[in-house]
């Protein structure tokens, strides 16, 4: 019986890993549920899955939810980064699933590795942000780091276990990093300047939160997921290739020096990777039917047009740079993705405030968590001021 913290439980990784817990209860119980705001649905999950704790984010919310559960409610409410934190570190719980979005995430899932769980990876921005220093935290508590992004789950999935982060002596030539390209991938330039926040959510093959969703469609997301490979399996950028596959089936390969290459594949559910991390190293059911493949009948692969996404090359150069660039990067887009999202920038726009962030803000080692946060602070102070000027 493994004792589970749910970080983002009101969130799509959140509910998919509530749905896998709930096929299995003799496996699982829930220890603590966090979430940011949305309280009546938190209190409709304190009452399905019991928590000990439920933590909301919001101070309002956790007031909220107190009164939505009553004085008959045997779980407890906590408020606040101090509250997240706390139920990812207890006793109680020897799991987290660390799915908060966005630098919000990283306190929280670093309070969870440092106390040695076994932490179920879905919040990228926390290892982009924090790259060496996070690896040499999970190396220094025995922390079991496990991730959940398709992509990377399925890269771990190719990889002989104890060789996980020792690529070369694999055999590994090449990380092929799958991507579905978004719901603009066929869009000329010119098209891309008009399109709407509500087209950039519709993602044609994964359903998924605004941000995400916006992150696809820029593939800035993909440029995390580059930056995160690299730090999980102790790789550069120049042995990741990224590859367009708009039926996203293939969700990532593993090229090796003898020719062969592995691939992983499965429907776009993410309760498959999810339930790969909560029983690793078993396999348990999931609720994903099998893939059809005659249904399908073939794969398409495209090379990514970074001339029309420009996310992905800052992405990658930000991480050469090195130091406090990937947090800078991550806080400069979280800034523009949400003023897109309240129709205060064009979606091309994004990556302009991305690029004169990342040019205003001096790059500094990244030699402790604080150097971080006061990096992401910057960051955001600066790309706000350039979203006043546009």
């Amino acid at each position: 019986m493994r004792n589970v913290t749910v970080l983002g439980a009101t969130g799509s990784i959140g509910q998919s890993t509530l749905d896998v817990i709930r096929r299995h209860p003799e496996r699982f119980s829930v220890y603590a549920l966090t979430a940011s705001s949305r309280f009546e649905e938190m209190a409709a999950l304190c009452r399905e899955f019991r928590p000990r704790v439920a933590v909301m984010a919001d101070e309002g919310a956790a007031a909220s939810l107190s009164r939505a559960l009553g004085e008959c409610s045997d779980t407890e409410v906590l408020a606040g980064e101090s509250g997240l934190c706390e139920v990812a570190s207890v006793d109680e719980a020897d799991t987290v699933m660390a799915a908060i979005v966005g630098a919000a995430g990283l306190a929280p899932t670093l309070a969870a590795v440092r106390a040695g769980k076994r932490v179920l990876l879905a919040n990228k921005e926390a290892l982009v942000m924090s790259g060496q220093l996070f690896m040499d935290a999970v190396a220094d508590s025995g922390s079991e780091l496990l991730p959940i992004d398709s992509e990377h789950n399925a890269i771990f999935q190719c990889l002989p276990p104890a060789q996980v982060r020792d690529l070369p002596g694999a055999g590994v030539r090449r990380i092929l990093l799958t991507a579905s390209g978004g719901p603009f991938r066929t869009h000329s330039a010119e098209d891309l300047a008009s399109v709407t926040p509500e087209q950039a959510c519709a993602h044609p093959n994964w359903t998924m939160g605004r941000k995400i969703s916006v992150d696809s469609a820029t593939l800035m997301n993909k440029g995390l997921e580059l930056i995160e490979a690299c730090w999980l399996f102790n790789t550069t950028p120049d042995r990741v290739e990224v590859h367009i596959h708009p039926e996203s089936i293939i969700h990532s390969m593993v090229d090796y020096i003898d020719g062969s290459v592995l691939a992983q594949l499965g429907s776009p559910d993410m309760r498959t990777p999810i339930a790969n991390g909560l029983a690793w190293p078993e396999r348990i059911d999931a609720g994903v039917p099998s893939l059809d493949l005659f249904a399908l009948g073939r794969f398409h692969f495209e090379r990514p047009d970074v001339a029309r996404f420009p996310c992905l090359r800052l992405a990658s150069e930000a991480f050469r740079l090195g130091g406090t660039a990937p947090a800078v990067l991550n806080a400069a887009n979280e800034v523009a993705v949400d003023a897109f999202l309240n129709g205060k920038i064009r979606f091309i726009d994004i990556p302009s405030v991305i690029e004169r962030t990342l040019e205003r803000v001096a790059d500094v080692p990244a030699d402790g968590f604080e150097t971080i946060f006061a990096k992401d602070r910057e960051a955001r102070s600066v790309a706000n001021e350039y979203l006043n000027n546009l």
